[in-house]
């Protein structure tokens, strides 16, 4: 079952040679409980503190973050996290790497049975046996999201998952994300450079400031499932957050917006 999570963070600072730097700024907001929000902003706006800070691996900053009604104070099964790198054990098998999330001695949904359930989810089932470095890039990250998700966490936290993928790789697992989350509502807050990925996947987007990292604008993506990259609505609201969140990015593009936008324009009367 999905969360709800309630941001409402005053500050994060951290000690830089004897000086102490704000981190984040104020920051506060909620995240609907089966959604998808994606966290964007200039980089070391603080994003992924922000995601350490819900998985409760920082919890060194004024304000609180809660997931449902209860305040996140460590970390916890109910929540999953995805890192860029799959972090694998590369002494354990595929089934094995997946099950190494689950707790000892539980049982019900902590089951081999969800296992592979996920191994089939993800496309994994004739690799179970095979150990990490025999998998492609892809392939490992998609071992990551199936041990993230093999407790059934409430919430679960992706930082950057395809980053280091090539890419047509890229491109090939935001699709079969998007597949996979039609059915597996998990409240889900990814932090990612990418634009077009952000509005691909999200329902909605949270765009930080530059340090310290502040909420500027929590956006609904608005936008019908499955989109289309090349939608004229996609491509003007790519254009619409590149600019809120970095400025103007390449001011000599400006023209595709104003074309995409006037062709939209004439279409429609």
């Amino acid at each position: 079952m999905s969360k709800r999570i309630t941001l409402d963070i005053d500050s994060k600072s951290v000690m830089v040679n004897d000086r102490r730097v704000q981190v984040l700024g104020d920051i506060s907001c909620s995240i609907d409980a089966g959604s998808f929000v994606s966290v964007i902003g200039p980089s070391g706006c603080g994003k992924s503190t922000l995601l350490r800070a819900i998985m409760g691996l920082d919890t060194d900053f004024v304000g609180k973050i809660q997931i449902g009604d209860q305040n996140v104070q460590g970390p916890g099964v109910d929540r999953g996290i995805v890192f860029q790198e799959p972090r694998l054990l590369p002494w354990a098998r595929i089934r094995e790497n997946i099950a190494f999330a689950t707790p000892t001695g539980k049982e019900s949904v902590y089951t081999a049975g969800n296992v592979e359930r996920l191994m089939n989810l993800f496309g994994l089932h004739e690799f179970a046996n095979a150990w990490p470095n025999q998998l492609s890039g892809g392939m490992m990250q998609r071992v990551a999201l199936a041990r993230a998700l093999v407790n059934l966490p409430e919430v679960l936290l992706m930082d950057e998952p395809f980053g280091a993928l090539d890419a047509h790789t890229k491109l090939v697992m935001q699709e079969e994300l998007a597949t996979i989350f039609k059915t597996q509502l998990t409240t889900t807050v990814m932090v990612t450079h990418d634009v077009e990925e952000a509005i691909y996947l999200s329902d909605a987007i949270l765009i930080m400031s530059g340090r310290p990292g502040r909420l500027i604008e929590f956006i609904e993506v608005g936008l019908k499932k499955p989109r289309d990259r090349s939608d004229h609505t996609f491509v003007s609201l790519r254009f619409d957050i590149l600019r809120r969140a970095f400025g103007d990015p390449a001011p000599g593009l400006g023209f595709l917006k104003a074309s995409f936008t006037s062709e939209q324009t004439t279409g429609a009367s």
